[in-house]
């Protein structure tokens, strides 16, 4: 069985004439997915190489293959952006995918359950983790002080972390 692709951004916008889009990127740097070829867009998963790509101004523009106009770039404007798992860097033992925590099961480590990961977001100090159970929780994503386990074969993630909270 395939793993489904990572999502690391979308198009969101037409740039110029020549069939160049502008990119939304959730990867850090922003400019990483720009590194990333081919790109499997929408719900179909098509590959489209990336021709090239760069910053311009405060956004990221983008050439695809089969993206020579307007008007064939327009076909694109609010697909998703995906690459296969093989394509993204392997990581160190204590560092994880943000994609790879979504979904995990939350428990504190008296063994409350708090609910399943649903997202994560950045902030200025950390990331967050959003944990949705009998009621939605924000926990920050501190490794060692908060999150003290994730076992992704078992898709549990333990934290020290008050219920109450």
């Amino acid at each position: 069985m395939e793993e489904r692709p990572l999502i690391l951004g979308r198009i969101s916008g037409l740039f110029g004439v020549q069939g160049w889009v502008k990119i939304f990127s959730e990867t850090e740097p922003k400019e990483a997915i720009l590194g990333y070829s081919p790109w499997y867009l929408g719900r179909t998963g098509e590959p489209r190489q990336v021709l090239e790509g760069r910053r311009h101004g405060k956004v990221l523009v983008a050439r695809l293959a089969g993206c020579a106009s307007r008007d064939e770039a327009a076909e694109l404007v609010g697909l998703d952006i995906a690459v296969r798992r093989q394509q993204l860097p392997v990581l160190s033992e204590d560092e994880f995918y943000w994609a790879d925590l979504e979904g995990l099961t939350v428990e504190t480590l008296s063994g409350i359950t708090l609910g399943i990961v649903d997202h994560l977001f950045a902030t200025a100090g950390n990331d967050v983790l959003v944990v949705k159970g009998e009621r939605e929780r924000l926990i920050p994503f501190l490794w060692d002080d908060v999150v003290k386990e994730i076992d992704l074969a078992a898709r549990r993630m333990r934290v020290d972390w008050d219920p109450d909270f």
